[in-house]
């Protein structure tokens, strides 16, 4: 095994540290049970998990969060996986460049993007609520995941075996459907893995396209704007436990290895 310098191993410390400390600090606060932000709590509850999950505003935007990161991931894979296909298997002189207005969606800022939805289509089209435009604007930002993470595992996979399959009868839709879909799942479930969080925690565009159905993490930000009470400590935990358990199952069906292991390929 080969020695790690020791430099390098101090950043790493540090950088585990500024990452992990103030989730600590979170954590520890939203078991307060006194009405100010302390640390360390002067005594434990789990009155504030209570009040999260009891405030209307919180609960209607995380099924708001929910909705819009489940349809914008979907329709993210619907229109990414097959482009990715089209692309690993063209020829065309502008494959890099189709390739890259499908990932530009990485580089445009998301203010950009999210204002110019607003005035092309939320105010022409005089929306009482913005949740359509919403989803146009979060599915756009979801596709350069699917692009991307879809193409790695194609890059990565052996297009001998779907030839192999059409050889022996398979017609093309079931030699996809039986063979090449099975060997790209780690990638589309990493893509959907990726889109999805993404998505739900999405500040910057969710941010000018809020009328009628905020999201949780801006509605969280109107609360933190109004005051600050331990029940926002226990709202940022309950999404902390909720990526845990995201992570886990991942982990226990997919494997880390396989979902991450060809995105920076």
């Amino acid at each position: 095994m080969k020695n790690r310098h020791p430099v390098a191993l101090v950043l790493a410390v540090i950088g585990y540290a500024v990452m992990i400390v103030p989730i600590f600090f979170v954590v520890a606060i939203s078991f307060n049970a006194g009405d100010t932000l302390t640390f360390p709590p002067s005594s434990v509850s789990l009155r504030w998990f209570g009040a999260a999950l009891g405030y209307e505003r919180f609960t209607s935007a995380l099924v708001t969060s929910l909705i819009v990161a489940v349809i914008a991931t979907f329709l993210g894979l619907v229109l990414g996986v097959p482009a990715a296909l089209a692309l690993a298997r063209s020829n065309l002189r502008a494959k890099t460049a189709i390739q890259n207005v499908f990932l530009s969606p990485l580089i445009i800022p998301e203010l950009v993007l999210g204002a110019a939805l607003y005035q092309q289509l939320a105010i022409p089209l005089r929306l009482q609520n913005y949740l359509p435009v919403l989803i146009l604007g979060h599915t756009i930002l979801m596709l350069p995941y699917a692009v991307r993470v879809t193409g790695a595992s194609l890059a990565n996979m052996d297009g001998q075996v779907e030839e192999a399959a059409r050889m022996l009868g398979a017609s093309p839709v079931r030699a996809f459907f039986d063979v090449t879909l099975p060997m790209l799942r780690p990638g589309i479930f990493s893509a959907a893995l990726l889109s999805f969080i993404t998505s739900f925690n999405n500040v910057p565009l969710s941010l000018l396209l809020t009328k009628g159905s905020a999201t949780l993490p801006i509605e969280m930000l109107d609360y933190v704007s109004q005051g600050i009470d331990p029940m926002i400590a226990a709202m940022s935990t309950i999404i902390l436990a909720g990526t845990v358990v995201i992570a886990f199952i991942a982990e226990r069906t997919v494997g880390f290895a396989q979902i991450f292991g060809g995105i920076n390929k």
